[in-house]
């Protein structure tokens, strides 16, 4: 469905694994390749870019990397890079998981000259309150699964850190404009109701 809709660049917002609700979290690490294996399908241009999620980091991060390298991912580790085309020129970044404690918004943002147009990959949508300080205009997020299970007329019923605020959908946050999306996933139990998974396709024009 993606490659069906022949975007021109891929951004995945992590967790590519969970980590089991008992035993070894670096268990979880087991589904790394199967899951870059399809990853590595998804076809675009400017590339398919990835930041880890929570699960990823606290499962083993650096197998998860390895297995979405292999398949030509590209993992933004706290910087960004240029995208360019027709003479024109925004640039992508992406931090560490916030929940991991490596997150470096300075750094990501150090080699970004003044008033260029910045697009950043966080897993977890909440770090927006932090991210509206600096020159970022759009945050790309997941890490809610939507609520994942959503009853009529009240809350979902379970949201994880840093993903209680801004569950689902666009957000002006100041100057920020933040998309969190439900992604396509489940979490501890392998369940969505009321909220379907998605796939999201932003265009980015000049104003």
């Amino acid at each position: 469905m993606v490659n069906d809709l022949h975007p021109e660049l891929i951004g995945l917002a992590g967790d590519f694994v969970s980590v089991p609700l008992v035993g070894d979290p670096a268990n979880g690490a087991e589904g790394a390749e199967p899951c870059a294996e399809l990853l590595g399908k998804l076809k675009a241009p400017h590339g398919v870019w990835a930041v880890l999620g929570n699960h990823d980091v606290f499962s083993n991060p650096g197998r998860v990397m390895n297995a979405l390298k292999a398949q030509g991912i590209q993992i933004l580790s706290n910087h960004s890079i240029p995208i360019e085309k027709d003479g024109g020129r925004f640039w992508l970044g992406g931090v560490d998981d916030v929940m991991g404690g490596s997150a470096d918004l300075s750094a990501t943002l150090s080699k970004i000259p003044t008033r260029e147009a910045t697009v950043l990959l966080a897993h977890e949508p909440d770090y927006a309150d932090y991210v509206s300080r600096y020159p970022v205009d759009l945050q790309l997020s997941g890490h809610s699964h939507g609520g994942q299970v959503r009853l009529p007329l009240i809350p979902p019923l379970f949201l994880p850190d840093l993903a209680k605020k801004y569950v689902w959908g666009l957000f002006n946050v100041g100057p920020l404009t933040l998309y969190t999306t439900a992604g396509i996933g489940t979490v501890r139990l392998p369940v969505r109701f009321n909220c379907p998974p998605e796939i999201t396709l932003i265009s980015l024009r000049r104003v």
